[in-house]
């Protein structure tokens, strides 16, 4: 099959998935390939090097890593310091609190671009790349990553104090959600 029949065969599923709406596929399956490259390149890189893969992460590791998971995920996917690195796949649209912003993804341009701005807006989305990227720095390079995996966390944890402290303080200063 040629490229160019390659594409309108593409091109008919997607209109066939969503007729009423843009959906990338094709961005989609390059996003999925690129992950499925990176993901086999780690695997490739602890094989090369002889690294020991667990067979079972410490409970402690896997703890860590969902905690630095999520913040990072947030960090690249909503921060306003960070938004450099999205504006090339989206749009700013509003301030949301806490040093975050919303974004909307670009709907001009490639699917690829279409797809890329998807995952860089969405914490979720964003965090199967970067608990992939940690868990590998688990194996080939496990000292490093805790300390980053710690400095997240730790991050992550004031986060929150810093949010219970706020609500404590509109609380006491009588304007929180629960004075009557």
């Amino acid at each position: 099959m040629t490229q160019g029949g390659l594409k309108e065969k593409v091109a008919r599923l997607r209109r066939s998935y969503a007729p009423h709406e843009h959906r990338p596929l094709g961005g989609y399956l390059v996003a999925m390939g690129t992950y499925a490259g990176v993901t086999g390149a780690l695997a490739g890189l602890a094989k090369a090097t002889r690294r020991p893969v667990p067979e079972r992460p410490a409970t402690a590791d896997v703890i860590l890593l969902s905690i630095a998971t999520h913040k990072l995920s947030r960090l690249l996917s909503k921060d306003a310091v960070t938004s450099p690195l999205r504006a090339p796949f989206t749009r700013y649209d509003k301030p949301i609190g806490s040093g975050e912003v919303m974004e909307q993804v670009r709907d001009s341009g490639s699917p690829t671009r279409h797809a890329i701005g998807e995952l860089l807006s969405c914490p979720f989305c964003l965090a199967v790349w970067v608990a992939t990227g940690l868990t590998g720095g688990l194996v080939l390079a496990p000292r490093t990553t805790r300390l980053v995996a710690t400095a997240l966390t730790a991050v992550a944890a004031s986060d929150f104090l810093q949010m219970a402290y706020a609500m404590a303080q509109q609380k006491a200063e009588g304007g929180g959600p629960d004075e009557e």
